[in-house]
C-alpha cells in the first residue's frame, strides 16, 4: 500500500537505524513537491540510483507557507506525500514541520543527501556541515532550467489570464 510508505519522523528513524545495520546506502532529498514535475521526477530518479534506499524529506504545509508566501502549497501534505510514494523509485518519505530538515536527517544518517538545482545555498550548507559530522555525502544537482513549481504556475495563470 502507498500509505505504508509514508513514515513518521521516528518510524523513518528506526528504519534507517535497520537499514543501517544491513549495510544499506541510505539516499535522502527534500523540498516541498508542490506540484509534481518533469525536474522533480528527474531528481528523485536519480537520487535513487545513488543507494539502495530513497527517503524523501517533505516541507509541511505550514513550512512551505512560512517559505514560499501564503497561496502556497497549492497541494496539501497528505496529497504530495500520496503521489511522491507512488514512484517507485521513492522508497519512503517522511514529513516535517520545520524550515530546513535537519533534525531529520540527523535522526536518519543517510549516506547521502542529494539536493535538486533549486535550493537556498545558506540552507544546503548547514545541511552539508551536519552531514560531515557523522561521514555523509552531500551531492547537489544541477538545476533543470525553466522547470520549477513556481514557473509551472506561473504558466498556468498566463494561459488562463489570470492577474493577481
Amino acid at each position: 500500500m502507498l500509505k505504508d510508505k509514508i513514515k513518521s519522523g521516528e518510524e523513518i528513524a528506526e528504519l534507517a537505524e535497520k537499514l543501517r545495520q544491513k549495510g544499506r546506502t541510505i539516499v535522502t532529498t527534500n523540498g516541498s513537491f508542490d506540484i509534481l514535475h518533469g525536474a522533480h521526477v528527474n531528481l528523485l530518479e536519480k537520487a535513487r540510483k545513488e543507494g539502495d534506499c530513497l527517503i524523501v524529506l517533505v516541507n509541511s504545509d505550514n513550512s512551505v507557507r512560512r517559505l514560499k508566501g501564503e497561496k502556497r502549497p497549492i497541494f496539501g501534505e497528505d496529497e504530495r506525500t500520496l503521489i511522491l510514494s507512488a514512484l517507485e523509485c521513492v522508497d519512503y518519505v517522511c514529513v516535517f514541520d520545520e524550515d530546513n530538515p535537519l533534525s531529520l536527517i540527523e535522526k536518519i544518517k543517510p549516506n547521502k543527501h542529494i539536493k535538486g538545482g533549486s535550493f537556498v545555498k545558506e540552507r544546503a550548507d548547514e545541511e552539508k556541515n551536519l552531514l560531515a559530522k557523522f561521514g555523509g555525502e552531500f551531492k547537489a544537482l544541477e538545476l533543470e532550467e525553466g522547470k520549477s513549481t513556481t514557473e509551472v504556475i506561473e504558466r498556468i495563470l498566463e494561459k488562463y489570464e489570470v492577474n493577481d
